[in-house]
């Protein structure tokens, strides 16, 4: 930036615009006219649902799902990368053929990675966002969002992975108790609508009930795991009908 004429025009392109990138932009930037495109809803021909669950729960609601389903061209998106290469390594455990892909791999490694998910040879991903944006797979079924993202947006580019060039898709989120519960809110009253919530597989003990505000429940607002479905909770948050593994 030092290097460039001082009445040169700039011009910054970005997806998203955290923290940093902002710091950055003010940084390059003289008196910048801001430009921001409207976040599109997902397709409709995605199917949204949710497990209302606790953080331990999370594994063994996978591991349902690919026992109960041939769940194949699979994106898992975790908040991190820590947890994404812990669920990995459990993953594979359950001898499923899956990979990782974040921030801590050389671009050598994440090109390889990539072209063996483009190519069948690996069923699962394991991401962070590092993939939610501009990769260029037609034919993903199922996005699993471990973690609730932050907010819409990240939402929509995340589950914006399937149901691609005329394909239907699947799109399932693990909401945990606390401010999982008050973001998967916020991306409802986006969405305009409440997302089904799917109850936890038998044996799998309480899942936490979704209060309206999406505020974390106690102790005494619980809901049995492998219930019933269409019964409303305390704060009237309607509980969906058992959906499709």
């Amino acid at each position: 930036n030092a290097l460039l004429p001082k009445d040169c025009q700039k011009v910054m392109f970005s997806a998203t615009m955290p923290q940093k990138i902002r710091e950055m932009a003010v940084s390059l930037l003289r008196d910048p006219v801001e430009v921001k495109l409207k976040v599109s809803r997902p397709a409709e021909k995605i199917r949204q649902t949710a497990f209302l669950c606790y953080e331990p729960q999370k594994l063994k609601i996978i591991e349902h799902l690919f026992k109960s389903g041939n769940l194949q061209r699979v994106l898992v998106f975790c908040g991190k990368k820590d947890k994404v290469k812990d669920i990995t390594r459990s993953l594979k455990r359950m001898n499923i053929n899956c990979a990782e892909m974040h921030s801590d791999l050389e671009q050598r490694e994440r090109d390889d990675v990539m072209l063996r998910f483009k190519a069948g040879q690996v069923d699962v991903l394991v991401a962070t966002d590092i993939v939610s944006r501009g990769i260029d797979i037609d034919d993903i079924r199922t996005v699993i969002n471990y973690d609730v993202p932050h907010d819409a947006e990240d939402y929509v580019h995340r589950i914006g992975r399937t149901a691609r060039a005329d394909r239907d898709g699947e799109a399932v989120t693990f909401v945990s108790a606390g401010q999982d519960m008050t973001r998967f809110k916020q991306i409802e009253q986006f969405l305009g609508k409440e997302v089904e919530k799917t109850p936890l597989p038998p044996g799998l003990g309480d899942a936490p009930e979704y209060l309206a505000g999406g505020k974390a429940p106690g102790r005494a607002s619980r809901r049995r795991g492998g219930g019933r479905g269409g019964r409303k909770g305390r704060g009237g948050a309607r509980q969906g009908r058992k959906g499709k593994a």
